[in-house]
């Protein structure tokens, strides 16, 4: 049993460094949105958004999969110790992100006019920040299947080093870049977009900056790959062939899953956009609203849910290696583990942003409509925890070679999706937040249809108590706690950030005493966390630690 338990641990080690580096990614993000949002405007966001979405999913189609097919495909092989087949499975897989990843390069490149003029006619100029992108859907599909390769091997610190190298420069870049751009642009009647564009500059720097240090990378270690294929007498004889058909087999469900996910947004804009026309909305205020529910709300709430990507990441290369040794109990304690970890982290983030939306959104963007931007945070905070279970649960069924359900489950969540997206929109005067209430029905659907199969599947549930309640209950005190103080200090100070600061550290203080003070994590599971070690030891000062 404690076999067990370290082994389901284990990856949440790695899982830590990739969540760590994924949340300072995201943070890095954030902050360089800030002064780019104020640059280029809330019509100059809603470009870029826009933009982003036909960006998001051609790169899916294209190759967005392949860091976690690759993964498991090198994982199994390395689990059965065939390392030649490891290392044919990373180099056919090449082929396939340069070509995928080259054609649809091509294709945007050439056809952004196309796209403007057919989707989002309301955008006008879109195609100039589409045309910067196109070269950058070739750079991340090369650099996908270098960072699968190294997630396949039990090591997140490349992909996580490469993850803040390419937020770094893309922050950098892109300031600079929309600035510019704008300014040699004054006249334009497509300002916005120019602006917008220069967002997307360091869209593919940064993607360029993170390749050429994986690559670098890559060189070193390539000597141990050649030499661990070299030893191997195990690997069957297969052509390029059966890998080829290997590689599909495994991307294709995974890319599905991820391009119905993605059309959910690039569906939203679209009937948004038709919706708001038809109420006679002029296009400048669609605009605004789509930049508002794009660079605001969800630019927000992406920070926590990016944890939950990191430990599905993480966790896919360790189960499939339990999965391939058969070891059942293993493969129900990391799933455990891993729904466990997200829930500690989704429960106190929804809450937290619900309580301090307004507050947050004034701080970060003072230049910006704070109230709709607010009470779009404040309603869809609660994503956070349906995308936390969806993300894990989606890629436990991958793992356990159940690829088809979660594109089952994506589907008919999307179909419930554009349906109460569309009513809302047509018979409502919700607006925007229409937009927000499927942002949270989408995720809680998938959730729960890939739990009813996990559960299926695996022949257990999911512990309650410790998982759900505990979080839950702490988060809902430190809820109180915080609007509390931050409606305290801000009546004396009539300050923002004087406020807030203190009502944040009252948030991580009161969850953390009430988490372990509940027994919601033992002194194994702390240790998991970045920090942990230290953590413990502030937790034993206080006596919140019982064992």
């Amino acid at each position: 049993m404690e076999a067990n338990q370290n082994k389901a641990e284990g990856f949440l080690k790695q899982g830590s460094i990739l969540a760590a580096a994924s949340i300072l990614v995201r943070l890095i993000g954030m902050f360089y949105r800030i002064p780019l949002a104020n640059i280029i405007g809330d019509a100059g966001n809603g470009i870029y958004s826009a933009a982003f979405e036909v960006y998001n999913i051609l790169l899916i189609i294209s190759s967005y999969g392949m860091p976690m097919a690759v993964s498991k495909m090198v994982s199994a092989k390395c689990t059965k110790k065939e390392y030649k087949g490891a290392y044919r499975v990373f180099r056919y897989s090449m082929v396939f992100s340069i070509f995928s990843g080259g054609l649809m390069a091509l294709f945007v490149f050439f056809g952004a006019g196309w796209i403007e003029r057919t989707f989002f006619s309301s955008f006008q100029g879109i195609s100039i920040p589409l045309r910067v992108l196109a070269p950058t859907i070739f750079v991340v599909a090369v650099m996908g299947t270098l960072r699968g390769l190294f997630q396949g091997k039990n090591t997140m610190l490349p992909t996580a080093v490469s993850q803040i190298l390419e937020q770094i420069v893309n922050a950098v870049v892109s300031i600079v870049a929309a600035y510019y751009l704008m300014s040699d642009h004054s006249a334009s009647k497509n300002l916005s977009a120019w602006g917008a564009a220069g967002g997307t500059v360091g869209t593919l720097l940064g993607a360029a900056s993170a390749l050429l240090f994986l690559g670098m990378i890559y060189t070193l270690y390539r000597p141990v790959l050649r030499r661990q294929a070299r030893r191997d007498r195990i690997t069957p004889r297969e052509s390029a062939a059966d890998y080829y058909k290997l590689i599909l087999w495994t991307v294709i469900p995974i890319i599905l899953s991820q391009t119905v996910y993605q059309l959910s947004g690039i569906i939203d804009v679209t009937i948004f956009n038709f919706a708001m026309e038809a109420r006679g909305v002029n296009a400048t205020v669609i605009s605004t609203l789509q930049g508002i529910y794009s660079t605001k709300y969800r630019l927000l709430v992406s920070v926590p849910i990016a944890v939950s990507t990191a430990i599905a990441s993480s966790m896919i290369p360790s189960l499939v290696a339990s999965v391939t040794t058969g070891d059942r109990r293993a493969i129900k304690d990391k799933v455990t583990m891993a729904v466990k970890f997200n829930m500690i982290i989704a429960f106190p983030s929804a809450v937290g942003l619900a309580i301090l939306a307004q507050p947050i959104i004034r701080l970060l963007f003072p230049a910006s409509d704070y109230v709709t931007g607010g009470m779009m945070l404040m309603t869809g905070s609660t994503c956070i925890i349906f995308y936390a279970l969806s993300t894990v649960t989606s890629g436990v069924l991958q793992s356990i070679d159940r690829m088809n359900l979660p594109v089952i489950h994506s589907l008919i969540s999307l179909a419930i999706h554009v349906v109460v997206v569309f009513t809302l929109l047509r018979f409502t005067g919700m607006g925007a937040y229409a937009l927000v209430f499927g942002n949270v029905t989408y995720p809680l659907v998938v959730c729960f249809l890939n739990g009813r199969s996990v559960s299926r599947n695996l022949g257990f549930k999911q512990e309650v108590v410790k998982t759900f309640c505990v979080p839950f209950l702490s988060s809902v005190v430190m809820g109180i706690l915080t609007f509390v103080v931050y409606e305290l200090f801000f009546i004396v100070s009539h300050r923002i950030y004087v406020a807030i600061i203190p009502a944040l550290v009252v948030a991580v203080a009161s969850y953390f005493a009430l988490v372990l003070k509940l027994q919601g994590l033992s002194r194994s599971e702390l240790y998991e966390f970045p920090m942990g070690r230290k953590m413990s030891i502030v937790a034993d000062k206080f006596h919140l630690l019982n064992d």
